[in-house]
């Protein structure tokens, strides 16, 4: 008898199909798919901050409708950074009632990314804020002193995100900026000073409007003080430099973006916590010389292959710098740009030998 044939001896066991037992799905009542629903009805949302893994967001942008609404992510999206500023598909409950909370299930295409390494060696990169397309850098003349090599790793990191860099220095009443901002002549920067009693606050909201702007800077120069001061409904937290160690302490703690409306219009301020270095492990180096705009202006003139450094022959930088044709701020410059090249050609250095190994 063949196996597919049926065997009489069965029917008189008392066996048919209702005796099958099939084993229950876990989890749920139908099969797992990796299907996943469409969700044409999604809608778009501005991320403006995140808090413990709940984000709040700002739904219907620009209308009569326009309110906020926490969200939070979902499932599939758990290896994907949301940061601020991101333009967000979220679904769910969205009338921003208490108790309620909607999902985000995408994120649209970014036009910039502003990031940050721990240091220049680590190519673990630190996300600050999506799409914006200005970066305002706060520095202070005085209390803490200013660091004229952490306003060019900005500028640098501005620059890699196809972002306008702008710049403000606060306290000009404790000290003269001058020395300071020679260091930044030949750069095309726009410039603003700013002193506790007198802050150009219609100049600087002057150049926010259109635009997301994300402030950055050194802990202690009076960042929140200047967001405060443009967005009343703020309530930044502001802070004090320790006499002791000269170092400002961290008041913000997150990323955040704030409404900006001035009188041409509005905008957004994106404010972030005070940093004390800013990595450029991610950077391409290519990228270094062109935010000296004046020396990469120079530089056109140099040997192909030129490294810019103080050994290079017939670096035509080297040599404008020499006979001073840049400037009393080009030595300094000039001594920044070699140091981030250096740091970098170490680095290329290092992972060369380590592949080699």
């Amino acid at each position: 008898m063949s196996w597919l044939e049926p065997d009489d001896d069965d029917d008189d066991l008392g066996f048919d199909e209702a005796d099958i037992r099939m084993r229950p799905n876990p989890k749920a009542n139908r099969p797992r798919t990796k299907r996943r629903p469409a969700h044409a009805d999604a809608r778009i949302a501005r991320v403006l901050g995140v808090d413990r893994g709940r984000y709040s967001i700002l739904i219907d942008e620009d209308t009569p409708e326009e309110h906020e609404v926490v969200a939070m992510r979902a499932r599939e999206l758990r290896k994907q950074a949301i940061v601020t500023g991101d333009r967000a598909r979220v679904v769910g409950d969205t009338t921003g009632d208490e108790g309620t909370l909607a999902r985000i299930i995408g994120i649209e295409e970014r036009t910039s990314l502003l990031r940050r390494s721990a240091d220049d060696t680590d190519q673990v990169e630190r996300v600050i804020v999506a799409n914006a397309d200005q970066m305002l850098v706060v520095v202070a003349a005085a209390d803490p002193e200013p660091r004229a090599r952490l306003v060019d790793r900005y500028l640098i990191a501005a620059l890699d995100a196809g972002i306008r860099p702008l710049l403000v220095v606060t306290k000009t009443d404790i000290a003269d900026p001058t020395d300071f901002l020679a260091h930044f002549e030949g750069i095309d920067l726009e410039v603003f000073t700013s002193a506790r009693s007198e802050m150009p606050l219609a100049r600087i909201g002057a150049a926010l409007v259109g635009h997301s702007t994300v402030f950055v800077g050194h802990s202690g120069v009076g960042k929140s003080t200047l967001v405060n001061a443009l967005v009343p409904s703020a309530h930044r937290a502001t802070g004090h430099v320790n006499e002791v160690t000269g170092r400002g302490r961290h008041t913000s703690s997150s990323t955040v973006s704030l409404r900006y409306h001035g009188r041409g219009g509005s905008g957004w301020v994106i404010d972030t916590p005070g940093v004390r270095s800013f990595g450029l492990g991610h950077i391409d180096p290519a990228n270094i010389l062109a935010a000296f705009t004046d020396l990469a202006e120079v530089g056109e003139e140099c040997p192909r292959g030129c490294t810019h450094l103080p050994d290079a022959p017939d670096c035509a930088i080297v040599e404008a710098v020499a006979e001073g044709r840049l400037g009393p701020g080009g030595p300094a410059r000039l001594d920044s740009l070699q140091r981030l090249l250096l740091t970098f050609a170490d680095k290329a250095d290092r992972e060369a030998r380590s592949g080699g190994a």
